[in-house]
């Protein structure tokens, strides 16, 4: 490599890295001759926030509700909306309890919200088309796990 070519690869890394100002003139020439390296570093990126958009935000989740009677006592059906049996949004559930709650205060009987959570979270995913769920106020009060797993109907299979 001519003292030239040389002195111009010097410079280019120079300004490429970032190195200090010297003086080109002031550099000694080398006796062996080496290919300078340089380093690129990428800028860091950063991703954007990822959100969650529910496509049935601001539908309503239940169509209606309906009492009836049967050989073990009332049963509530509830009728979920399509966007109630297809939203799969954070707080939903919530939303929808509070929409059966609105259409018949009754529903806010011991183990029913259970009942329903129930229905929302296995019944949807297991049973999607079932056209009602139906909550029982007679049905014993055990919790959530164990409403879970009696298959959402506590204290006896479905009649």
């Amino acid at each position: 490599m001519a003292r030239w070519q040389f002195r111009l690869a010097l410079a280019a890394t120079a300004v490429l890295t970032g190195c200090g100002s010297a003086d080109i003139a002031d550099v000694a020439t080398p006796t062996t001759t080496t290919t300078p390296t340089t380093t690129r570093r990428v800028p860091a990126t950063i991703a954007p926030p990822t959100t969650t958009v529910d496509p049935y935000a601001g539908l309503p989740l239940i169509d209606h509700v309906s009492w009836t009677e049967n050989i073990d006592g009332p049963r509530l059906l509830v009728f979920p909306t399509p966007a109630g049996r297809k939203t799969a949004a954070p707080g939903t559930d919530e939303l929808a309890w509070q929409e059966v709650r609105a259409l018949d205060g009754g529903a806010d009987a011991p183990g029913m919200r259970d009942q329903f959570l129930c229905h929302w979270v296995w019944a949807r995913m297991v049973a999607p088309d079932k056209p009602s769920w139906n909550l029982e106020p007679w049905r014993p009060d055990v919790g959530y796990q164990a409403t879970v797993s009696a298959n959402c109907n506590p204290g006896g299979p479905e009649r």
